[in-house]
């Protein structure tokens, strides 16, 4: 019983780590070429397994698509919630939110890229779930954010474009990030450079809110 349940739970394991490199490796040819311009062979030797394996997990492009495209999703709502720090202050959230985003930025930066060139295109795949779990999530947010308001917490601002902007702040080191490497004059974006843009952000958005009183 123990020798079966053993080898079950490692076989599990082994296909979430397979799984893992088919995901990370479709959001790298996804990113660099696009839907159109992307093959189910490419990916097979992205991750360095045969076509027929990646077919055994992932049917066809379209479906592969979408999950790269759902995961992504997932993560930015599983992370950014803020709803549910309504104990801490405005600073302490804000600070962990822009953190959390800019996490996503630096690690998934091929998935942010997928959900950026799906967004300009007009969401024709994610459209539905981004109405279905994503605007609830950000009204939420911006609930929250309106009771801080009410409060005297924080200044009286537009919840609403208070978040496009932190999105779009720390969204273009992943999505822009060949431009921000050219201006910076680097080859790469570091860890220090990721921090220091953090830093700033976070800043910059802290005081703009009126975070601080």
């Amino acid at each position: 019983m123990n020798t079966k349940h053993s080898s079950s739970t490692k076989k599990s394991a082994n296909r979430k780590m397979l799984e893992s490199r088919i995901l990370r490796s479709a959001e790298f040819v996804f990113a660099t070429k696009g839907f159109s311009g992307s093959s189910m062979d490419r990916i097979a030797e992205m991750a360095k397994i045969s076509k027929q394996n990646l077919i055994y997990y992932f049917p066809n492009k379209d479906l592969l698509y979408k999950r790269v495209l759902k995961e992504i999703l997932d993560i930015w709502i599983e992370k950014l919630s803020v709803f549910e720090t309504q104990g801490q202050t405005p600073e302490v959230v804000i600070r962990r939110y822009v953190h959390e985003k800019m996490q996503i930025s630096r690690l998934y930066p091929n998935g942010s890229k997928v959900f950026a060139h799906e967004i300009i295109s007009g969401a024709p795949v994610l459209k539905e779930y981004l109405i279905s779990h994503l605007k609830p999530q950000f009204d939420r947010d911006v609930e929250l954010v309106k009771l801080w308001i009410n409060k005297g917490l924080v200044d009286d601002i537009d919840p609403e474009y208070l978040f496009f902007t932190i999105w779009a702040a720390t969204q273009t080191y992943a999505d822009f990030s060949i431009q921000i490497e050219i201006l910076l004059g680097k080859k790469e974006l570091t860890d220090t450079d990721f921090d220091k843009a953090e830093k700033a952000v976070t800043e910059f958005i802290v005081r703009a809110l009126g975070a601080k009183k």
